[in-house]
């Protein structure tokens, strides 16, 4: 879990730097970046909860 938690830091990291990249600048590859960490940050989000419930469970 503790593993799963750090990649969740450091997508949110990413994709807060691709997003504001993408908003400042209108770097086009900076919104697909931010797109696709979304994409990563939504299974981890569903992974940690799936976790979390189990473990709330014993």
């Amino acid at each position: 879990m503790k593993n799963l938690v750090e990649t969740l830091k450091t997508n949110f990291e990413a994709f807060a730097k691709d997003v504001e990249s993408q908003i400042e600048t209108g770097n086009k590859a900076a919104g697909q970046r931010a797109r696709k960490v979304s994409l990563e940050i939504e299974k981890a989000l569903k992974e940690f909860r799936r976790i979390s419930i189990e473990d709330s469970k014993k």
